[in-house]
């Protein structure tokens, strides 16, 4: 037996607004909606799922674990996920790929990179 990876959950003090972001960041729909848990499509129909999860409590500092993405134009899609309600947080590069630290309406970061790209 091998173990799967079905769903990440982000937790959040606002289920509804941060499932409205990342459904429209992601292209995707809500395919089960329990008020405080809501789960969205995976992009596609491939990946894993994404949970939503309202909690009482926010989380202290920068979130462990985060969501690594590439596409073809950077700059485009960092533009788009800005017009959103993201917030661009930082640039980095290495030898053959630059990516945009961003962070969602609640805080969460998540990196957009684009292979080739130069600073």
């Amino acid at each position: 037996m091998s173990l799967t990876i079905d769903m990440i959950t982000i937790d959040t003090g606002d289920a509804r607004k941060l499932a409205e972001f990342w459904t429209a960041a992601l292209d995707t729909t809500i395919q089960n909606d329990w008020g405080e848990f809501i789960v969205l499509a995976p992009h596609a129909g491939t990946g894993p799922a994404l949970g939503i999860q309202q909690v009482p409590d926010p989380t202290a500092g920068k979130n462990r674990i985060h969501f690594d993405s590439h596409v073809p134009d950077r700059k485009a899609e960092v533009a788009r996920l800005v017009a959103l309600g993201a917030r661009e947080v930082a640039v980095h590069s290495v030898p053959g790929l630059v990516w945009s630290v961003l962070a969602d309406p609640d805080g969460n970061e998540f990196c957009v990179g684009q292979a080739g790209e130069e600073l």
